[in-house]
């Protein structure tokens, strides 16, 4: 009996957490309809010659408020859709933390396979004060990958002054944020292009497909059973096909392919290179290709 209690309880709980979820889904549609909006602008022109009670006037501020506050917030989901780097502020809650926790921070929309994942973030600060008196940035945090090579590009665009450095050199060097920003976005676009270069490679190629029951493996050879990355940076691919052949394919930063070599049983398999490329210079041609003479 308590049981059948408890279960009526939990899918109580849960219509109530679904109705309230529809209200503000409803309530900020409602809000947000230009009608609504043209309402809420007629109505307080024609309070001062229509007087109202002190109840109305305060409904008509809270309106008006959330109003404007659902405008910010679907302004600022529309810019950073389209932007896709943005910049914001935020406070170290450290009390010891530089420049009294002053952060400026990074944030690095991406869109992969036609959605937008978690944003990437990179937080600066400023720990010192430079010979000209202008103070400059520093990478504090971050979420990027592992293989996004920040260190390196802070210090090709975010050089500290010479008196941070070892050699006493990179001072006379000015900072540029912008172009900082746009490399980081620009490698971290790169990286997530090719981990969906390898998804459409083993989609095209049918991996992952439980084909043996349908088809021997000693009646396709040539049949592509694995592709994987072989590197952090998804720049070097592991092929394997079902004869026991092993292959590695080399990309680029932007999917071009640099080399690709196959080893099978009396060693480089150049042959079998040529078909699986069938002269496409970069990967997504083998998708292609591949996508093709699977059909």
């Amino acid at each position: 009996m308590s049981s059948n209690l408890d279960d009526e309880i939990e899918d109580l709980q849960a219509k109530i957490s679904s109705l309230k979820k529809q209200l503000r889904i409803h309530t900020s549609t409602l809000i947000t309809a230009p009608s609504t909006r043209q309402l809420l602008t007629e109505d307080t022109h024609a309070s001062s010659s229509a007087p109202k009670t002190k109840h109305q006037q305060q409904q008509n501020s809270l309106l008006a408020d959330s109003a404007d506050q659902h405008e910010a917030h679907a302004q600022q989901c529309l810019y950073r859709a389209c932007a896709t780097l943005t910049t914001f502020r935020a406070r170290d809650p450290d009390p010891c933390a530089v420049d009294a926790g002053a952060i400026l921070g990074l944030r690095i929309e991406v869109i992969s396979r036609a959605r937008f994942l978690r944003p990437y973030y990179v937080l600066l600060n400023r720990p010192y004060l430079s010979a000209d008196g202008s103070r400059r940035l520093r990478v504090h945090r971050h979420t990027l990958p592992a293989c996004i090579p920040l260190a390196g590009l802070a210090a090709r665009y975010l050089p500290p002054p010479a008196a941070a450095t070892k050699e006493g050199s990179g001072g006379k060097k000015k900072q540029d944020l912008a172009r900082f920003a746009r490399a980081v976005r620009r490698d971290v676009v790169r990286y997530h292009n090719r981990l969906g270069v390898v998804a459409d490679l083993r989609k095209a190629a049918g991996v992952g497909r439980d084909t043996g029951a349908e088809f021997g493996e000693e009646e396709q050879p040539n049949r592509l059973v694995n592709i994987t990355a072989a590197d952090s940076e998804v720049k070097q691919l592991t092929i394997e096909w079902a004869d026991g052949r092993t292959g590695r394919l080399v990309m680029g930063n932007d999917g071009e392919i640099v080399k690709l070599v196959v080893l099978g049983e009396n060693g480089r398999d150049r042959e079998a290179a040529r078909g699986l490329l069938g002269g496409a210079t970069t990967a997504e041609d083998v998708v292609k290709r591949l996508a093709a003479a699977s059909v």
